[in-house]
């Protein structure tokens, strides 16, 4: 089997070492390993909101025997995919976007982009040079969340949904781009593409974020700022309410299968126009807030 060779860009964020830990079958538990490829150049990069991170998290992929490289270019020749780890989503353009032009396939993690227009600019390219691209908070593929999915026939259609997840703020990635992203992938796993709108209300201790799907369906997002740190959703099926924590074990090793899934096939997990309208929901939900809840179209957001 050929094993691809990962590149990873920016080491802020502990996922650099917690999808290396996998990929790389080093320093975790056999039942948490992905096969298919393997960690082998890392680019510290640069922060501006966690830059105390980055020693800590480059020594440790050196504990891994990742060749530490001092700029993304150093990536090229060397690497078949790249991870872009920036935590700061309003770098996500610039970082991947070379290795686009250059035709490698990218991981870009959440937030995708904290701009629906950087978002279309991404996917856009990418499908200009015929290269997959995705992007994903690892809620999404949750063993809870996908366990929805597959129980459709006996749950029915999910007529709506309320996720929940820590939201703190952070002014480079505003409102929910910064951690409620987490509890916007679990919405949109739940509920697909197809919001037209969002009203949102945000307090010191909470944001309630409502989006109205155009087949009629409502979706709640609740970002805490306050209590308890916890993961979890209620889907309103057709058959059956489906409520549940998130058991955070397994998620980023379920995440990895579909990156790895989607560099053998060369198809994007999720349709372009979805990872557009995740961003364009955050965005509409910022835009909203600072309104009071006024209702605005993901279109004007």
């Amino acid at each position: 089997m050929t094993v691809l060779r990962v590149g990873l860009v920016d080491c802020e964020t502990s996922h650099v070492v917690e999808f290396t830990r996998r990929l790389n079958h080093v320093g975790i538990a056999a039942d948490q390993w992905v096969d298919g490829a393997r960690v082998v150049a890392a680019v510290p990069g640069t922060s501006l909101i966690s830059p105390e991170r980055i020693p800590g998290h480059v020594q440790q992929l050196r504990d891994y025997d990742v060749a530490i490289v001092e700029r993304p270019e150093d990536l090229l020749g060397r690497v078949d995919a790249v991870f872009v780890e920036s935590v700061d989503g309003s770098v996500h353009l610039e970082r991947a976007l070379p290795f686009v032009e250059a035709g490698i396939p990218l991981f870009i993690d959440k937030p995708f982009t904290t701009s629906t227009a950087d978002a279309r600019h991404l996917v856009e390219a990418a499908e200009r040079k015929g290269i997959p691209l995705t992007s994903a908070s690892a809620l999404r593929y949750a063993a809870e969340v996908q366990d929805v999915r597959r129980r459709g026939a006996e749950l029915g259609p999910v007529l709506g949904a309320d996720t929940y997840g820590p939201a703190s703020l952070h002014p480079r990635n505003p409102g929910l781009f910064h951690y409620g992203v987490h509890a916007v992938e679990m919405l949109f796993a739940l509920l697909g593409a197809g919001c037209q709108s969002v009203r949102s209300v945000a307090e010191v201790g909470a944001e309630v974020a409502i989006g109205r799907w155009s087949d009629g369906r409502l979706g709640t997002v609740r970002g805490t700022r306050q209590g308890v740190y916890a993961f979890g959703f209620t889907a309103f099926c057709e058959k059956q309410v489906v409520s549940t924590p998130i058991d955070g074990r397994y998620y980023y090793r379920e995440l990895l299968k579909v990156i790895m899934a989607m560099l053998e096939s060369k198809q994007w997990p999720l349709a372009p126009a979805e990872l557009v309208e995740s961003v364009a929901f955050q965005e509409a939900a910022l835009r909203s807030a600072e309104r009071r809840g006024e209702e605005i179209s993901l279109a004007a957001s």
